[in-house]
């Protein structure tokens, strides 16, 4: 189990040494007011105790900034991006300022900025797991300091803390059936690893559309491996190399579908006519792309915005847990009609 200790503070060193609290600081910055001996002695104390000063506290200005710390996996894709703005302007809307830090897709990286952020004293956290995380002792030590935490996107605990994540079930569900409303008999799903939330729900709504529809469900129609470009390429080489490939692919986000979509052309086939595609895309150059092609698109921003609001009540007080569902809208372009099916 994961541990965070508590701060030790200016007050509980002034108590320590029996003076007073501006007394304790001058004589930590080494103050000529303050005579030798107890300078060498705070100092000797706050190394003991693990004092760290809080590079925010700012004197206890009423001015000071109040912090949120965010943690995303990547910052160079629009969807984290749109979360981040959404994020942001409503932290500045009621006051805080946010400081970003990424974890690579690393569990590791996840914790150490867990830990930073907790070191630098900030009101609460917003948080996207990492790939890599399957043990949340981290997250859930969050609850012994008092420190609020939301979740957003991949989510974890949810009996614990609160989340904001996009309606994955239905989504991949309608998107499945447009699919099969559109001429296409054998769809393909490609995902991210099994353990990630986002990408079970997603799974099970394509695997409910082909539960309706009567169709048999394929174990090796669907892939799952990693949310990667080359892991996509990978996933869709695939799926391509089977004695029945499949006709649609439905791919759970927008890094996988360019990948597909790169793979696919390769083969020399074309989308939609022998494979058509959807993906999940908050990008732009979805609409660029030719064909352009089906997305379903997230309300990024609004989740962002919802994340932030949830925190910022948590931390005055609110302990509500709630899993917010933020709907998703399918746009149908060209990548996932058959003009010859109709």
């Amino acid at each position: 189990m994961t541990e965070y200790r508590k701060h030790t503070s200016l007050k509980d060193l002034a108590q320590a040494l029996g003076v007073s609290i501006p007394t304790v600081s001058r004589a930590l910055r080494d103050s000529p007011e303050i005579s030798r001996e107890l300078c060498e002695k705070a100092k000797q104390l706050a190394k003991e105790l693990n004092y760290r000063p809080n590079p925010f506290a700012m004197s206890l200005r009423r001015n000071a900034p109040r912090i949120i710390g965010v943690i995303v996996p990547d910052i160079v894709t629009h969807f984290f991006a749109s979360i981040l703005s959404g994020i942001e302007d409503m932290a500045i809307a009621n006051g805080y300022f946010i400081i970003i830090t990424t974890s690579h897709e690393s569990y590791e990286h996840e914790k150490r900025n867990i830990e930073n952020l907790v070191n630098m004293r900030v009101e609460g956290i917003l948080a996207c797991l990492s790939q890599e995380t399957t043990d949340y002792a981290h997250l859930a030590a969050l609850k012994d300091i008092n420190m609020p935490l939301i979740l957003f996107d991949r989510v974890c605990l949810t009996d614990q803390f609160s989340s904001v994540v996009a309606d994955g079930v239905q989504s991949a569900q309608i998107a499945t059936q447009h699919l099969l409303d559109n001429g296409s008999k054998r769809v393909a799903f490609i995902g991210g690893a099994n353990h990630l939330d986002i990408v079970k729900r997603r799974k099970h709504g394509y695997l409910e559309a082909l539960r309706e529809n009567r169709i048999p469900i394929e174990k090796e129609l669907v892939v799952c491996r990693k949310i990667d470009y080359d892991e996509g390429k990978i996933a869709t080489e695939m799926l391509l190399a089977l004695p029945q490939p499949p006709d649609a692919i439905l791919a759970m986000n927008d890094t996988l579908a360019f990948a597909a979509m790169e793979v696919i052309r390769s083969h020399g086939l074309s989308i939609p006519e022998d494979i058509a595609l959807i993906g999940y895309t908050d990008e732009q150059h979805a609409n660029y792309v030719e064909p352009k092609l089906s997305a379903v698109s997230h309300q990024t921003y609004e989740m962002g915005e919802t994340a932030c609001r949830l925190l910022i009540n948590q931390i005055k007080g609110d302990r509500t847990i709630r899993q917010v569902e933020i709907p998703t809208h399918l746009h149908i372009r060209e990548s996932s009609v058959k003009r010859s099916n109709g």
